[in-house]
């Protein structure tokens, strides 16, 4: 059976139960093709335009500054200095570059003890 058209099965009928789509079939009318309008398309395009989610473009800023961060440490550890004045240095170089990329260290969401928005 093939999309509800042929024999339940081929057995006894004296055939292989093949089913061929008739050709010779010609449809009466075309299709009617529906257009969109001007005004739809420009609606459907207003849809596509969506704004970054500002989360997203926060993190992004926020792994640039420890990227940096984490740099300095590296480089201040392989030149000797005590675990401690790392530490400092380190502290407060991420404190002057987030205020110079403009992104708050706590964000204005208020999470639970999981990390999760309340």
């Amino acid at each position: 059976m093939y999309n509800g058209i042929g024999l339940q099965t081929p057995r006894g009928s004296g055939t292989n139960g093949y089913v061929q789509r008739n050709l010779a079939f010609v449809k009466s009318k075309k299709d009617k093709i529906d257009y969109k309008t001007e005004e739809e398309i420009n609606k459907l395009d207003q849809g596509l335009n969506k704004q970054p989610n500002r989360e997203i473009l926060d993190h992004e800023r926020k792994r640039k500054v420890e990227l940096k961060c984490m740099e300095m440490q590296e480089l201040m550890e392989e030149q000797g200095y005590s675990d401690k004045e790392v530490t400092n240095k380190v502290n407060m170089f991420r404190k002057m570059l987030m205020a110079k990329e403009g992104v708050s260290e706590s964000s204005a969401v208020e999470k639970d003890e999981h990390g999760r928005p309340l």
